[in-house]
C-alpha cells in the first residue's frame, strides 16, 4: 500500500507538507501498514503534473491507483479510515474526468519518475533502473558508440534552438584538448516556464546520470550545473543528489570503478535572463558579467576558460539515460521525422488544467488546448497561445491544428523554445501581449550590442505609444523595420529573437493594431489609455459604490439621482466598473 503526496512547488504552496504530516500522524495512530512517500528531509515526491488540483494524493491499494484532489489536512483521517482501512474509496474527493483527459495523450519519458519516486533518495532512483545506463556505458561502450546512439535517436536540444544533441557531442569529442567541460543549463528564465525546475526537483539523479554519459562521450572531466538561485528547492535536492552520487563512487575519481574521472559543481546564477545564452552563461561561471560574445569560435571549440565545452539543458540531459537503456529506435519512435521524441511543456494562462505536461513531438495544438488542457477556463473563445517565451511568437486560434514541432512552429513565426506555453482568450489584447514581452526583453538586455539595447527600447516606446492612444499610421511599418534590424544585427540569439512576439502579433492580429491606431480603441478593453468610462442613467441606482471607489474624484452625484463620470478627471483605473452591481458603468 503506497500513498504519494504531490510535493512539487504547487503542492507545497497548497499545503502539501501539512497533508503529509497529517498522513504520518494518522497512520502512526492507527498503525496502518503503508509506505508514505513524503516531501520532507528524507522522503519526497515531485510534481504530479496537474498543478491546478493540488494537493494531489495518490493511493495505491490492491493494484489500483486512486487520486484525490484539493486534499487538506482535515480530510486525511477519513481517507485513512475509509479507504486504507475499509477499502472503500472516498468518492467525494476523487479527481474528476479532467484528470483522465489531462494524462490520456501524454507520454512520459523525462517525467517518468517525477511524482513516482523520492527525489532525495538515490535508492529510489536506482530502484527504477537509475544509473544502469551510466554503468553500462562506462563498462562496455566507447564514446563513439554513445554519440552514434544519440545521433540515431534524433534527440535535439530542448533548450530552444533544437540543435542535434548527437552532433554537438560529436563536435565536442573531436575538439583537441586535455581539459573539457560539460555544462547543464538550468537557468530557465522564460515567464511562465517551470519545466527544468520541476525535472530537477522531481528526479535530479536523471540529470546527473545524463551529464555523466555526456561527459564520457566527449571525454570531459569536469561538469557544471548553472542554475538560478531563485530555485531553492531544486538547488537543495540537486546538492543532495550530488553528495549521494559521490558517496557511491558515481562522481569523482574512477567513477563506477572505471578509469574515467568526472565530477560536477553547482554554479548559482543571479536570475539574469541573458545568462540562458550559452556564451553569457560561460562568462557568468568564469566570474565575469553575464554578457554574450561573438561566435565563432563556438563553445565546443573554445568555451569555459577557453576549453572545449558542451552545453545542454536539463530536459535534454534527462532524456539521455532513457535513450541508452531503451535504444535509439525506441526514442525515435516518438514524434515526427525531423522532431523526434517527446517535449515537456509548462501549460499556463487561461486554461482549465494548467500544469506540467509531456507529449510526443508532433501533437497538435488543438489536442493540447482542448483535451489535455480542458479548454479555456472562462468559457470564452480561445484566441492564441504564446510559445517559446519572449523569444517565441503567438499562434492564433485559426491555426489550432498546427503540429507542435520545431519545423511547424518556426514556419508559423514562433519556436518550441524551452517549453513555455501561455494560453490567451478573448479578453487578452495582443498588442498589449507584445508589449509585455518586449518590456521583459528590453529590461533583461545585457546592453552589449546596440541593436538589442537600443532597438528593443524603440520597439517598447512605439508599443507604449500605440497602447496609450497616441499611435500614428506609420507605427506598424516602424515596428516591422525595427524588428528586422534587431533580428539581423543583434549579437546573440536572445536579441535576434526578441522581435518575434511583435512580428507574430502583427502577422496574425494586424486588425487589433489598426484598431488601436486608427480607431483609438482596444477591442479587448485592456489598454487603459484607450478606454472611456460612462454611466448609463437608466441603469444607475445611485447606490454610491462607484463614487466611493473612484480614487480621483471623477464620479459625482447625489442620492437617488444618476451619477456621472468626468472624463477629464478619470484615470481609467476601472474601479467604478468593478464595483457596480447593476451594470450601469459602461466601458468602451
Amino acid at each position: 500500500m503506497i500513498i504519494r503526496v504531490c510535493m512539487g512547488p504547487a503542492g507545497i504552496a497548497a499545503g502539501g507538507k501539512q497533508v503529509l504530516d497529517a498522513f504520518n500522524a494518522e497512520l502512526g495512530r492507527t498503525q496502518v501498514a503503508a509506505k508514505v512517500l513524503e516531501n520532507c528531509s528524507s522522503h519526497q515526491v515531485g510534481c504530479l503534473g496537474l498543478c491546478a488540483r493540488d494537493v494531489l494524493v495518490e493511493v495505491h491499494r490492491d493494484g489500483t491507483k486512486t487520486v484525490y484532489q484539493y486534499v487538506k489536512p482535515d480530510m486525511v483521517a477519513r481517507i485513512v479510515q475509509e479507504h486504507l482501512i475499509g477499502g472503500k474509496v472516498v468518492k467525494d474527493w476523487l479527481v474528476d474526468a479532467a484528470y483522465d483527459s489531462f494524462y490520456r495523450k501524454q507520454v512520459k519519458v523525462v517525467l517518468a519518475d517525477c511524482g513516482r519516486i523520492d527525489p532525495e533518495s538515490i535508492d529510489a532512483y536506482e530502484s527504477v533502473k537509475g544509473y544502469e545506463a551510466a554503468r553500462d556505458v562506462l563498462a562496455s561502450r566507447t564514446p563513439e558508440e554513445i554519440i552514434e546512439e544519440i545521433k540515431m535517436s534524433g534527440l535535439r536540444g530542448r533548450g530552444g534552438a533544437g540543435f542535434p544533441t548527437g552532433l554537438k557531442w560529436e563536435l565536442g569529442r573531436k575538439a583537441k584538448s586535455d581539459v573539457k567541460y560539460i555544462i547543464c543549463n538550468a537557468d530557465e528564465g522564460d515567464p511562465g516556464a517551470f519545466m527544468d525546475r520541476a525535472v530537477i526537483e522531481g528526479s535530479p539523479h536523471a540529470v546527473i546520470e545524463g551529464m555523466i554519459i555526456g561527459a564520457y562521450a566527449i571525454q570531459a572531466g569536469h561538469g557544471y550545473v548553472y542554475i538560478r538561485a531563485e530555485y531553492p528547492l531544486a538547488v537543495e535536492r540537486l546538492r543532495m543528489a550530488l553528495d549521494q552520487a559521490r558517496s557511491r563512487g558515481y562522481l569523482g575519481k574512477g567513477i563506477f570503478r572505471s578509469k574515467f574521472d568526472f565530477d560536477i559543481k553547482i554554479k548559482l546564477g543571479a536570475g539574469a535572463f541573458v545568462c540562458g545564452e550559452e556564451t553569457a552563461l560561460i562568462a557568468s561561471i568564469e566570474g565575469q558579467r553575464g554578457m554574450p560574445r561573438p561566435k565563432p569560435p563556438f563553445p565546443v571549440n573554445k568555451g569555459l576558460w577557453q576549453k572545449p565545452t558542451v552545453i545542454n539543458n536539463v530536459e535534454t540531459l534527462a532524456n539521455i539515460p532513457h535513450i541508452i537503456r531503451n535504444g535509439c529506435g525506441w526514442y525515435a519512435g516518438f514524434g515526427t521525422e525531423r522532431s523526434r521524441g517527446t517535449k515537456v511543456f509548462a501549460l499556463t494562462g487561461k486554461i482549465k488544467n494548467p500544469g506540467l505536461i509531456e507529449v510526443p513531438m508532433g501533437i497538435t495544438l488543438r489536442e493540447i488546448i482542448e483535451e489535455i488542457g480542458g479548454g479555456i477556463e472562462s468559457g470564452k473563445p480561445f484566441k492564441a497561445v504564446q510559445t517559446g517565451g519572449p523569444s517565441g511568437g503567438c499562434i492564433p486560434a485559426s491555426m489550432m491544428d498546427i503540429t507542435m514541432d520545431y519545423e511547424a512552429l518556426a514556419k508559423a513565426g514562433s519556436i518550441v523554445g524551452s517549453g513555455g506555453m501561455i494560453v490567451l482568450d478573448a479578453d487578452d489584447c495582443m498588442v498589449n501581449v507584445a508589449k509585455y514581452f518586449v518590456q521583459f526583453t528590453q529590461a533583461e538586455s545585457c546592453g552589449k550590442c546596440v541593436p538589442c539595447r537600443v532597438g528593443t527600447k524603440r520597439l517598447l516606446e512605439t508599443l507604449e505609444r500605440i497602447t496609450s492612444g497616441k499611435g500614428s499610421p506609420n507605427d506598424i511599418e516602424l515596428l516591422e523595420e525595427l524588428s528586422g534590424g534587431i533580428k539581423s544585427l543583434s549579437l546573440c540569439g536572445l536579441g535576434q529573437t526578441a522581435p518575434n512576439p511583435v512580428l507574430s502579433t502583427i502577422k496574425y492580429f494586424r486588425d487589433e493594431y489598426d484598431a488601436h491606431i486608427r480607431d483609438r480603441k482596444c477591442p479587448a478593453k485592456v489598454c487603459k489609455g484607450l478606454l472611456t468610462y460612462s454611466i448609463d442613467a437608466a441603469k444607475c441606482k445611485a447606490c454610491g459604490s462607484c463614487l466611493k471607489a473612484c480614487p480621483s474624484g471623477a464620479v459625482s452625484g447625489e442620492k437617488k439621482k444618476p451619477h456621472k463620470i468626468d472624463p477629464a478627471k478619470c484615470v481609467r483605473c476601472g474601479a467604478c466598473f468593478d464595483v457596480c452591481k447593476f451594470g450601469a458603468v459602461e466601458r468602451e
